[in-house]
């Protein structure tokens, strides 16, 4: 969507000059909601997702890119959202992970470490009749749905 391609060139063009921010994807729904998702090495603060929002939103009046009304929003990534670029997986290494897997197995673990094409997680394993044992695990990129961080309310 031309859209779509306007606004990641709009995002980039702002965090140029800030190479610990990301973006992590841009989506425009069919209910005309423009959403950004931006990230940070160490988090991004409320007052970047302002300034980018500024400059899209004055970019994209100026330019009328968008012909009918519609929402902008920039935030981070929800806790929820899934990890969907290295540079998150990155940035979550020593965290817990759920990870969905295309043979329908559902993976948990702490991630370790994380290449261009695979990631490590250390995963408790329980055999029967004895005490669970930490194992890890290298999962490949290609097998993978999905993979969310676990937030422990402990």
């Amino acid at each position: 969507m031309q859209v779509e391609k306007r606004v990641t060139a709009l995002v980039e063009e702002k965090i140029a000059d800030r190479p610990e921010l990301f973006l992590v994807e841009v989506k425009m729904l069919p209910n005309n909601k423009l959403i950004i998702h931006v990230d940070g090495d160490q988090g991004i603060s409320i007052q970047d997702c302002v300034a980018i929002s500024r400059h899209v939103g004055f970019h994209l009046e100026e330019e009328n890119t968008i012909e009918q009304a519609y929402n902008l929003e920039v935030s981070s990534p929800g806790v929820g959202e899934p990890l969907k670029l290295i540079r998150q997986y990155n940035k979550n290494i020593g965290r817990s992970v759920g990870i969905k897997l295309k043979d329908g197995q559902k993976k948990e673990g702490k991630l370790l470490s994380v290449t261009e094409n695979e990631l490590l997680i250390e995963e408790s394993v329980k055999q029967k009749g004895k005490k669970a044992v930490s194992v890890e695990t290298t999962v490949p990129f290609n097998d993978i749905i999905e993979t969310s961080v676990l937030i422990s309310f402990k």
